[in-house]
């Protein structure tokens, strides 16, 4: 910790204390880890801003926290990625260890409750384009986050969208042979959608009765003739509830687009192995018909409550979509750049 000047609290998680700091000294033996040291491949450099997690071990023999192990394993195997925040280093402290990584602004749960409007479409679809990208990239790598939520969706000072907070992630078998519990649930990217588009979530349960009847409501009481699997299920038939048919999803969200309700109810399933994996959902048409997702410069820029405001990024806003019958210098983020070479009259 001596090479670390905390700047202030970010935040407590599960585990741990978050706090913001900054690298001051780089050790004598650069390029070697010192004593109890695991620096990663993108080591923390002198002056660097960084976010320590401290993790205290309530009892010595107990050992370090399956989460916190599976956290540094998962980020060890998919350290480099733009869409998944990198860790560090890794070092003792006290009775506990302390997780260096890279410093994040805030998070998409920050930016949508702050919104002072709701999303437009180019700034949804660039959120999900991003969060997809990461979750096509972690599934790639054998691992399954199973903790996704806004708030575990870092965001950058310049929009990048990074996933974090891979304490309950496993490594998992493509085969299905390997056996998890059944009692660790997380949000769907569907549901991160439904939340973009509408605003707030989809299905605001308090608790897991009323979150299963949120979810009832909207897309209806399921049956093993359309989910097979659900008889399978541990918990199944040790509770009831009434018939419901499903909501049309252009009755839930009236404003979204016909592409975006196509792509949500891709991800709305209930077999899992029918929902849309990540890699393809990239692919959707979605992605392709205007307005275009908007660079991560025109997003809205994050700010952690009780923070400065950060100044505001260059270049003008995302204003109008793309289109092949307007002039080139009207689709670029900055005109100037291509002013010399475009022809007089």
């Amino acid at each position: 910790m001596d090479q670390y000047c905390i700047l202030g609290r970010i935040g407590e998680g599960a585990h741990g204390i978050v706090f913001k700091a900054k690298h001051v000294e780089v050790s004598r033996d650069a390029g070697r880890p010192r004593d109890g040291w695991q620096c990663l491949r993108s080591a923390p450099q002198t002056g660097e801003i960084v976010a320590l997690k401290k993790v205290a071990l309530r009892r010595l023999e107990d050992g370090i926290p399956n989460q916190a192990l599976r956290e540094i394993k998962a980020l060890q195997e998919i350290e480099d990625n733009q869409h998944v925040v990198q860790l560090k280093a890794v070092f003792p402290h006290g009775a506990g260890f302390v997780l260096a990584f890279e410093f994040m602004l805030s998070d998409l749960a920050e930016v949508v409750r702050h919104a002072q409007r709701p999303l437009v479409p180019a700034q949804v679809k660039s959120y999900l384009q991003m969060l997809l990208k990461g979750v096509a990239f972690c599934h790639a790598n054998n691992i399954v986050h199973r903790d996704l939520k806004p708030a575990n969706l870092l965001i950058s000072a310049s929009g990048q969208l990074k996933i974090a907070d891979f304490g309950l992630a496993r490594v998992f078998s493509p085969d299905g042979s390997r056996l998890y519990t059944h009692q660790v649930a997380t949000r769907a990217v569907g549901c991160i959608l439904g939340e973009l588009l509408n605003g707030s979530p989809l299905f605001p349960g308090e608790n897991d009765i009323e979150q299963l009847c949120c979810v009832l409501r909207i897309l209806g009481t399921p049956s093993p003739q359309v989910w097979p699997e659900i008889m399978e299920l541990p918990d199944y038939n040790k509770i009831s509830f009434k018939e419901q048919a499903p909501v049309p999803l252009e009755e839930v969200l009236p404003d979204a687009s016909p592409q975006a309700l196509d792509l949500l109810g891709q991800f709305l399933l209930y077999p899992p192995r029918q929902r849309i994996a990540a890699s393809q959902a990239l692919l959707h048409q979605y992605f392709f018909t205007a307005p275009l997702p908007a660079h991560p410069s025109e997003l809205p820029i994050p700010q952690r409550p009780g923070g400065p405001a950060p100044k505001a990024h260059p270049g003008p806003p995302h204003v109008h979509d793309f289109h092949v019958d307007r002039p080139l210098e009207e689709s670029l983020l900055n005109p100037e750049l291509i002013q010399p070479f475009i022809p007089e009259g």
